[in-house]
């Protein structure tokens, strides 16, 4: 969670280098629309957590309103606060994400994935570091999944993945190999 501006800064910085963008200093005048998103959903959650007063509720205010802007645009539904540090979301398409899912540092979305509660519950998933979600994942209901764990395209995870370092497949989602996420990932996370 961004707590200060250092954490702040941290967060942007890997946000940078999880999308691949480790020699540009900022986003393209056009272009770069994912990259813009998720600099503005760190200044939301920096917004949020560390600044109090009048003038940071107008300027709180503000990005809220450009954070939602571009959130329709893109097809985001990703709230403040959810997820760590090297957030990756490599192409436009629908994401949706609840606002009590906890996701550890590194996760990369795919278009097209769920993470959500389920049956009027608010309770959420907890999400390990490191976590791959491809093309289509759904993860419903309050299930935790460990770190390192790529989850497959179009599988649905209904059940806890306790193994570290594996992939998952199907409906519903069973393990198909002991390969981690680290290959889909940018490798720059990891040097």
């Amino acid at each position: 969670m961004i707590d200060s501006k250092e954490a702040y800064r941290r967060y942007l910085e890997q946000d940078k280098l999880a999308l691949g963008r480790r020699k540009d200093r900022r986003p393209r005048f056009f272009g770069d629309e994912i990259w813009k998103f998720e600099i503005l959903l760190r200044r939301v959650e920096y917004d949020l957590n560390c600044r109090s007063g009048l003038a940071a509720f107008v300027i709180g205010k503000y990005h809220k309103f450009r954070f939602h802007r571009l959130s329709v645009r893109l097809g985001f539904t990703i709230p403040p606060n959810v997820f760590g540090e090297g957030l990756a979301i490599p192409h436009y398409g629908t994401i949706v994400v609840h606002g009590n899912v906890r996701a550890g540092k590194n996760c990369r979305l795919q278009e097209g994935v769920t993470i959500g509660a389920t049956g009027g519950s608010h309770e959420a998933a907890m999400i390990g570091d490191n976590c791959y979600f491809a093309s289509g994942a759904k993860v419903i209901g309050a299930v935790r999944i460990a770190d390192d764990v790529a989850v497959g395209a179009g599988a649905v995870v209904t059940k806890d993945i306790t193994e570290a370092g594996t992939t998952w497949a199907g409906v519903p989602a069973r393990k198909i190999s002991d390969n981690d996420s680290h290959a889909n990932l940018c490798q720059a996370l990891f040097s």
